[in-house]
This record gives structure tokens, sequence and C-alpha cells, in this order.
């Protein structure tokens, strides 16, 4: 589990990222790199990483699904997440 502190600081850059996402684009289209230096870091997309959803786990983690592997796992064999099967062969 990640700290509570690391996932707060996450839902934060989201935040800003939605906030100011209208402004740098508009800024970009401009080419006023001046104006998106005074921009805070954290609103840019690129900042961001994607965290597990259930356990805050910054790495390993599966886009599609939004989970970890760790959780992943889990979640599968318990037969939690749909159209997902253990395959053997």
């Amino acid at each position: 589990m990640a700290k509570k502190c690391m996932i707060a600081r996450e839902v934060k850059r989201e935040r800003l990222a939605k906030r100011y996402e209208a402004k740098i684009a508009e800024l970009k289209a401009a080419g006023d790199y001046e104006g998106l230096s005074k921009i805070p870091r954290n609103a840019f997309k690129s900042r961001q990483r994607h965290r597990c959803s259930v356990s805050g786990r910054p790495r390993g983690n599966y886009r599609k699904f939004g989970l970890s592997r760790i959780a992943f796992r889990d979640l599968a064999s318990a037969g939690l997440i749909p159209g997902v099967t253990k395959s053997s062969w």
C-alpha cells in the first residue's frame, strides 16, 4: 500500500491538470513559452503517474484495468474481473 500522502499528491496533480488544461492548450498554440513557464509544474499531464486504483502502487500497472500486477492477479483469481480467466495449455 502506498503512502496516503503520495496518493493525495497524485489526486492534486489530476485536479490541477484538469483546471489548467484549456489554458495550456491555448498557450501552446500561441507559442507563448514564457506564459507556460508561469503555470504550476504539477498542472502538466507529464507530471502524473499511473497508480493502482486499489493499492496505490506506482509500478507494474496495467493501464487497461487501472490495477497493479499484484492486485490484478488477486482479483482475477477470485473471479472479480469480467472476461479474465487463468490460462492453461
